[in-house]
């Protein structure tokens, strides 16, 4: 291990309208657990040495074996009824990168991002092609009725009866269907695509993420959150970023590589850097936030939400949980 470099590692589930009592006491325990046993199975590998892309990997299965997120296990329906999730992750080691999409069986997203990566020539696969590769790299699948949970069927029936397209962070409407059927579980509205970014002890970036997409989206519908420089980068010596949000401003503001351009050629700290996409994608008319660990180690956090669930790991050292704005 590299003494002048502390391994860190650090999280989001989403983001959205989170302010401070909007969570039973029971729900907010729910994430805090979830987040706090996701990076803390990312800090184990970077304690013992293991790879930012290892750490990255091992965060977000746990979260996308939650309900509780909006990946993988929970993941919200197209206008069809059926998920589709999307996932990326990016080796800031050589800038290799792994992106599927369309996914409908594969039990955890980001694998099949990573076998992309690490198996074949190609950097995304979607749809058949994505789930037909995933499957002949052995792994896991599910039934549909293993990814779709009740609350998920609730927000659908109400996001047609609006006409409307759902996002993480997408207010409830008073008196809705879906605000009586998932108040209890997730008052906040939102259903967090979820990310990890990582340092490891050799100077190694890693950034992951992975999501099941927008409430009501059309079938094929594609976010920012499986696009290169859109929704996740890294680069080593300089960042390593995963967002969440509305994901076609992320992608028209190609926001995480824009960050990593303000840093590598702009000279800019990350929070800045951070701050001034989030500006852009705000003007646009976009929500939502970033993570951000640089080459220094330094966790960044960015949000123009009410709140964002997430969390940081430094290696030895236990998680720290936030999830409202002001913590």
């Amino acid at each position: 291990m590299n003494r002048n470099i502390q391994p860190v590692i650090a999280i989001h589930g989403g983001s959205g309208t989170i302010p401070r009592g909007s969570l039973t006491p029971e729900v907010e325990t729910d994430y805090r657990r979830v987040l706090a046993e996701a990076a803390g199975a990312g800090e184990a590998i970077l304690r013992s040495g293991g790879s930012a892309l290892d750490a990255v990997a091992a965060a977000t299965i746990v979260m996308e074996d939650s309900p509780l997120f909006n990946a993988g296990k929970g993941s919200v329906l197209t206008s069809a009824g059926r998920v589709e999730m999307d996932a990326a992750i990016m080796d800031g080691n050589g800038t290799r990168a792994g992106a599927v999409a369309g996914l409908r069986s594969i039990k955890n997203p980001i694998l099949a991002a990573r076998a992309v990566m690490e198996k074949s020539r190609h950097v995304m696969f979607t749809g058949e092609g994505a789930e037909a590769f995933a499957v002949e790299q052995g792994l896991a699948t599910m039934p549909p009725g293993y990814f779709i949970v009740p609350r998920r069927i609730q927000q659908l029936e109400d996001a047609r009866s609006r006409q409307a397209l759902d996002l993480d962070h997408t207010p409830l409407s008073p008196g809705s269907l879906r605000q009586q059927a998932v108040a209890a579980l997730d008052p906040d509205s939102k259903f967090g695509t979820v990310g990890a970014v990582a340092l490891d002890a050799k100077g190694n970036l890693a950034a992951a993420t992975t999501t099941g997409g927008m409430t009501n989206k059309m079938p094929g519908r594609i976010g920012d959150s499986p696009i290169i420089g859109a929704g996740t980068y890294a680069e080593n010596d300089v960042v390593a970023v995963s967002a969440t949000g509305s994901g076609e401003m992320f992608m028209r503001a190609v926001g995480a590589y824009d960050i990593a351009a303000q840093m590598k050629y702009g000279k800019s700290a990350p929070k800045p850097a951070v701050d001034a996409v989030l500006a852009r994608i705000g003007a646009m008319g976009g929500r939502g936030g970033f993570i951000a660990v640089d080459a220094g180690g330094s966790v960044t956090f960015g949000f123009n939400t009410d709140g964002m669930y997430r969390a940081y790991a430094k290696s030895g050292e236990p998680p720290v949980i936030r999830i409202f704005k002001d913590e």
